[in-house]
């Protein structure tokens, strides 16, 4: 998997959100500025995340990531 692909599959779950995705193989560093993160908490952000990548991370081909997420006004 690429980071493309990776990029595609959070903006097709989070509509709206600007995706960063560094990494290859099946380690990703992944950015999503979006105000859908706004009154979250950060667990409640990941998750939110994850939930687009979990069927991949489920057959292995996504093993480590590394996810930051901001609303507008924080990045």
């Amino acid at each position: 998997m690429d980071a493309k692909t990776v990029e595609a599959l959070i903006k097709a779950q989070l509509d709206g959100c600007d995706v960063s995705v560094e990494g290859a193989g099946s380690n990703y560093d992944i950015t999503v500025i979006g105000d859908v993160f706004a009154g979250k908490r950060p667990v409640q952000r990941q998750q939110m995340v994850y939930a687009a990548l979990n069927e991949r991370i489920a057959a292995g081909e996504i093993h480590a990531v590394n996810i930051r997420t901001l609303t507008p006004d924080q990045a």
